[in-house]
């Protein structure tokens, strides 16, 4: 059944709802879409009924500000000696799924039990959004209709499975279960890991862990591959050379001076030094597999906590959190990014948070200036603007 409703979605894209408008019609030609797309008359039906807005996930969308946090903030917000038992104790109980995932997906465990521990606190706190109308109210909304007017499709999929509720709730964009995923990756690349017969990852360990491997494989991550590694950088080090878009080997790494903090770096490998706050703050080496655990969390901040806590989970020693410059406010933010638009840099929406786009174009202004390449604004650069 489920080979045959993907089969049925993948060949038949519906054309998209106009979005904003009155929200009934809006209804109305989602229905059409979704069985246009296989789903049954009945069940499209069902699904629609009695959907409305939340102007509470138009709210949450517009404001995370969550991610305008630090690095060192955020990770010692979400780390802490409680939680680490935690995993680690989970790993030992649910040892066999865990062993699964590594050996059928090729996944870390620490990387599982990590994002399982931000998302829902190991399944506890999953939202109490409802997910129909979340997901409806975002595809109605005309900033990402084309994200989410798909994920309405899958849910509306899922429902005709019997694995989705119209009562189900989750977090503000539409994730579902413990480990958080849209409807569309549980609908494409959920795993049945306990056998019943069904994929549901609101009440179901081995469903949720296995489909969360499943999608991560299938967005790229490497068997056997670390993801982070902290590590220690030499005095006089060339700080252009940090950040994302530079690769070199681990072998060639180590000849500029880089030396681990936890064991050997791993041999053979393309890697990225990253400063998440500075030269002087924690640095890190990430690995091609770090890059995967953003088809899971956009946010830079998000995504190295979550694998800095992961390479925890399985011993790594807590960061040398060093003394960084202090953050810029958010109106210095703002004001830093307006500059760099103005000097011709793409920095997106002018928000205040230190995204990818922003730390590159900080890194070239620093370049240009003559000043510390460290990607990392400060006053000092604001200033010298």
């Amino acid at each position: 059944m489920r080979a045959a409703v993907l089969a049925v979605l993948m060949t038949s894209p519906a054309v998209a709802a106009p979005c904003g408008g009155d929200f009934g019609a809006f209804l109305q030609a989602m229905q059409a879409e979704a069985v246009a797309a296989g789903v049954p008359t009945d069940k499209a039906a069902e699904f629609f009924a009695g959907a409305r807005p939340d102007p509470k996930v138009l709210k949450a969308d517009r404001s995370q500000g969550v991610f305008r946090k630090t690095f060192l903030d955020f990770s010692q917000s979400l780390i802490s000696k409680q939680r680490l038992s935690t995993a680690r104790s989970k790993s030992e109980t649910l040892d066999d799924i865990f062993t699964r995932a590594e050996a059928d997906y090729g996944v870390s465990r620490g990387i599982l039990l990590a994002f399982w521990a931000f998302e829902t606190d190991f399944g506890q706190i999953q939202g109490d959004f409802n997910t129909r109308n979340a997901l409806l109210t975002l595809a109605h909304d005309c900033r990402r209709p084309e994200l989410f007017q798909p994920q309405v499709l899958a849910a509306d999929q899922l429902h005709a499975l019997d694995e989705f509720d119209l009562a189900t709730t989750g977090a503000w964009a539409g994730e579902i279960g413990m480990v958080q995923m849209l409807p569309k990756d549980i609908l494409e690349r959920g795993v049945d890991g306990d056998g019943d017969g069904l994929i549901l990852l609101k009440t179901s360990q081995a469903d949720a862990i296995l489909s969360g491997a499943r999608m991560l494989q299938y967005h790229g991550w490497r068997a056997g591959e670390p993801w982070l590694a902290e590590i220690t950088l030499p005095e006089g080090f060339d700080w252009a050379l940090t950040g994302l878009e530079v690769e070199k080997t681990t072998e060639e790494w180590t000849a500029l001076g880089v030396t681990p903090r936890n064991g050997p770096l791993a041999p053979g490998l393309q890697a990225s030094i990253l400063l998440p706050q500075g030269r002087n703050g924690p640095a890190f080496l990430a690995y091609p597999n770090y890059r995967v655990l953003f088809e899971w969390n956009k946010s830079f901040v998000y995504v190295t906590t979550a694998a800095y806590f992961a390479t925890r989970i399985e011993g790594a020693l807590p960061y040398a959190a060093g003394n960084p410059d202090p953050a810029l406010e958010l109106d210095q933010m703002k004001a830093l990014q307006e500059k760099l638009a103005a000097l011709g840099h793409d920095v997106g929406q002018i928000d205040g948070i230190l995204g990818a786009g922003t730390r590159m174009a900080v890194q070239k202004e620093q370049v240009r200036l003559g000043l510390p390449a460290d990607g990392w604004p400060t006053r000092n650069l604001l200033d010298a603007l």
